[in-house]
C-alpha cells in the first residue's frame, strides 16, 4: 500500500495519544515519517504553530498542521475514506463513537495510576524516556534528572483525576475486570468490534500501548493475566495495514462479547460527563470570555464505585458531542435500534445530556459554540516556521 508521501507525525512511544495516532496511520497504510520532538522542536515548531504543548502533531505534505488526534483522524478520513474506520450501520458506528470516548477519556485513569503509582519499577524507565526526547544531547545521568523534573508534572495530576489511597484498590480491581472481559472478546474477535479496526479501537490502543503494555508494571500483568489483549495491542501496532478493500457489514449487531465493556462506559463515565455539562452550563452563563480552560475547578464522582473529587474537564465533554450528536441525527429503524443499544447497556437515562451550552474545538482551544475565537487565537498561524532538527 502507497498512500501518499509527506506526512510528519511528531510524536514519542511513551506518549498516549501517540500511540493512538501511529496505530491509525499504519493501519490506514499512510506513509510517514516520526520525529521525536525534543526541547527546541516544542520552542521553534510546535507551540509557534499550534499554539499548545500538545504531541502527537500531524503535518501534510502542504504544510497544514494539525493537533489532536480526533480532529487528525478525521483530516484523514477525508483524505483517505477507504476502509473507513467509522463503520457504516448506525448501531455499530455509535457503538465505535461510544467506545473512542471511552478508551481516549476514563481508560486515562488506569492508565495514569499504573504508570505513577508504582514508582519503584516504573519510574526510572519513564523518567530515562522524557530525559531522552527532550534532552538528547546531554549526558545520561542528567538526562535522569531533568526527565524527573518534566515527568513529576504528570504524576502531580494523578491525585485531581480522583485516584487516591481510597479508590485505588477499587480502581485495580475494575481494571483486572476489565481486562478479563477484553481477554475473553478477543477469544473471537481480532478487533472491538469484529474483524477489522474502527474508531473504537484507535481510541483503545493510547492508553493501552502507551502506559498498560509498556510500561514495565501494567505491561507484565497484561501479558501475564490477558494475553489475547497483549496480542490485540501488537496487532495494532504493527506496521501492516488492512486492506484497501472496504469491510462489509452484514448485519448492525455488536459482538455480545462487547456489552460489559459498553455497559462500564454507562455506569462509569456516563454520570460523570452528565454532572460536567451541568458545570459547564454554569460556568458559561458567568464567565467573562469565551474560550473554556481545560479545567474547571472539580466535582464530586465515583470512581469505580467509590466517591473521589475529580478535575471537571470539558474537554471529555467536547469528545461526547460526537456519539452524542451522531445519535440525535438517526430517524426511523435507526433511531429505533440504537435507542435499544442504549437501553441494553443501561444508559438510555442520562445519555441524552441536554446542553445549554455546546462546546467547539478551534486553533487547538475549546470556545462556547456561539462564540467566535478572538482574533488573538489566530496569531500562532500567521507565521509557518520550520521544525529544527
Amino acid at each position: 500500500m502507497n498512500k501518499a508521501h509527506g506526512f510528519v507525525m511528531y510524536g514519542a512511544e511513551f506518549s498516549l495519544y501517540s500511540g493512538k495516532l501511529r496505530s491509525y496511520l499504519r493501519k490506514k497504510g499512510v506513509e510517514f515519517t516520526e520525529i521525536q520532538p525534543w526541547l527546541l522542536t516544542y520552542k521553534r515548531f510546535i507551540v509557534p504553530r499550534t499554539g499548545v504543548r500538545y504531541i502527537p502533531v500531524l503535518q501534510t505534505p502542504e504544510d497544514d498542521v494539525w493537533q489532536d488526534t480526533t480532529v487528525i483522524i478525521d483530516h484523514m478520513e477525508k483524505r483517505f475514506p477507504q476502509p473507513s474506520v467509522y463503520p457504516s450501520t448506525a448501531k455499530r458506528r455509535l457503538a465505535a463513537l461510544i467506545l473512542e470516548l471511552f478508551g481516549d477519556e476514563w481508560l486515562l485513569l488506569p492508565a495514569m495510576h499504573y504508570r505513577w503509582n508504582y514508582p519503584e519499577e516504573n519510574q526510572p524507565f519513564i523518567y530515562r524516556e522524557f530525559g531522552q526526547l527532550l534532552f538528547p544531547r546531554i549526558p545520561a545521568f542528567m538526562q535522569r534528572r531533568l526527565g524527573k523534573k518534566l515527568g513529576d508534572r504528570f504524576r502531580d495530576v494523578v491525585p485531581r483525576l480522583g485516584i487516591s489511597r481510597a479508590t485505588i484498590p477499587a480502581l485495580e480491581s475494575w481494571y483486572e475486570d476489565l481486562l478479563g472481559e477484553l481477554n475473553q472478546h478477543f477469544r473471537s474477535h481480532d478487533f472491538l468490534l469484529g474483524a477489522y479496526p474502527t474508531i473504537a479501537d484507535f481510541g483503545f490502543i493510547g492508553p493501552f500501548y502507551a502506559h498498560l503494555y509498556r510500561d514495565p508494571t501494567p505491561g507484565k500483568r497484561m501479558r501475564e493475566s490477558a494475553p489475547r489483549v497483549a496480542a490485540w495491542v501488537e496487532r495494532m501496532m504493527s506496521p501492516q495495514a488492512v486492506s484497501d478493500t472496504p469491510p462489509v457489514e452484514a448485519a448492525d449487531e455488536i459482538p455480545p462479547t462487547l456489552m460489559p465493556v459498553l455497559r462500564r462506559f454507562a455506569t462509569e463515565q456516563l454520570p460523570v460527563l452528565a454532572d460536567t455539562a451541568r458545570i459547564v452550563d454554569e460556568y458559561a452563563e458567568g464567565i467573562g470570555t469565551d474560550e473554556v480552560p481545560r479545567f474547571i475547578g472539580m466535582h464530586r464522582v465515583k470512581i469505580a464505585g467509590v466517591p473521589a473529587e475529580r478535575l471537571v474537564l470539558p474537554y471529555s465533554l467536547w469528545m461526547f458531542q460526537r456519539p452524542l450528536d451522531f445519535w440525535r441525527s438517526l430517524e426511523g429503524e435507526d433511531r429505533f435500534r440504537c435507542t435499544q443499544l442504549l437501553e441494553e447497556i443501561d444508559a438510555a437515562g442520562l445519555f441524552d445530556i441536554k446542553c445549554q451550552h455546546r462546546l467547539k474545538r478551534e486553533n487547538n482551544r475549546l470556545y462556547l459554540e456561539t462564540s467566535h475565537p478572538p482574533a488573538s487565537a489566530n496569531s500562532h498561524l500567521a507565521k509557518k516556521p520550520k521544525a529544527p532538527p
